[in-house]
């Protein structure tokens, strides 16, 4: 993200993320705070560093949970070649249960079912350019993100994020109720993580951007109104 802001010549921006994106936002706000103006982010807060990796909590959900098959390089990656990209596209978009776990012995892509009408909220079209994206990358580059090493960033154990920061997650996100998420936003402990945040919760679910857009949309310009007159590129 810094060598693409470098590139740019962009010194100091805001940044708008969704799940893995929101991910990459909350890291380049802990590694280079100095390059980003604000922070909005949708769906996934930022967890500080533990002691332990997060991957050692997720043992005990066993080999049908879908983080712990994506830890394998190429696990995941030979399961959905077995789809077309739309069809891999569209069993996660549509997924409604709290936990992805597969049965014992079953990848978590044959688990999951792609419904055969067009997703309330995304038109088969769109499903299509965000397919026609992935047929030329694969989808090696989004599951490595579920690889990162943990080891990497004790530097970083116990720092806060200080950038001002807004935070949008929807009532029936799938993930609300995974991983103590609704209890970490709500309990006061996720702001004492991100000192300077927003929380805003609305109807929706986790791809709330396109399912609600306008009121998303809403959300983001009234935060983004209160550094008007601010030199920063957006």
């Amino acid at each position: 993200m810094v060598a693409v802001l470098d590139h740019l010549q962009l010194p100091k921006v805001f940044v708008i993320a969704h799940d893995w994106g929101a991910q990459v936002a909350w890291h380049l706000c802990l590694f280079r705070p100095d390059r980003v103006r604000a922070a909005i982010v949708l769906g996934i807060p930022y967890m500080p560093r533990g002691s332990r990796p997060i991957t050692d909590s997720f043992a005990k959900l066993g080999d049908g949970f879908y983080i712990n098959q994506f830890q394998e390089p190429g696990r995941a990656e030979r399961a959905f070649g077995r789809y077309d990209v739309a069809t891999v596209l569209k069993k996660f978009y549509a997924v409604e249960i709290d936990e992805l776990i597969a049965p014992p012995g079953v990848e978590i892509i044959d688990f999951l079912q792609a419904p055969s009408s067009p997703l309330p909220w995304m038109t088969d079209e769109e499903l299509g350019q965000y397919a026609e994206k992935f047929q030329k990358t694969g989808f090696t580059g989004a599951l490595n993100y579920y690889r990162i090493n943990w080891r990497l960033t004790p530097p970083w154990t116990g720092v806060k994020i200080t950038v001002p920061s807004k935070f949008i997650l929807s009532k029936n996100d799938v993930g609300l109720q995974s991983f103590g998420t609704e209890k970490y936003v709500k309990s006061g402990d996720f702001n004492s993580n991100v000192p300077n945040l927003e929380i805003s919760i609305i109807e929706g679910h986790h791809f709330v951007q396109q399912e609600n857009a306008e009121t998303v949309n809403s959300e983001i310009l009234s935060f983004l109104d209160k550094f008007a007159g601010e030199d920063a590129s957006a």
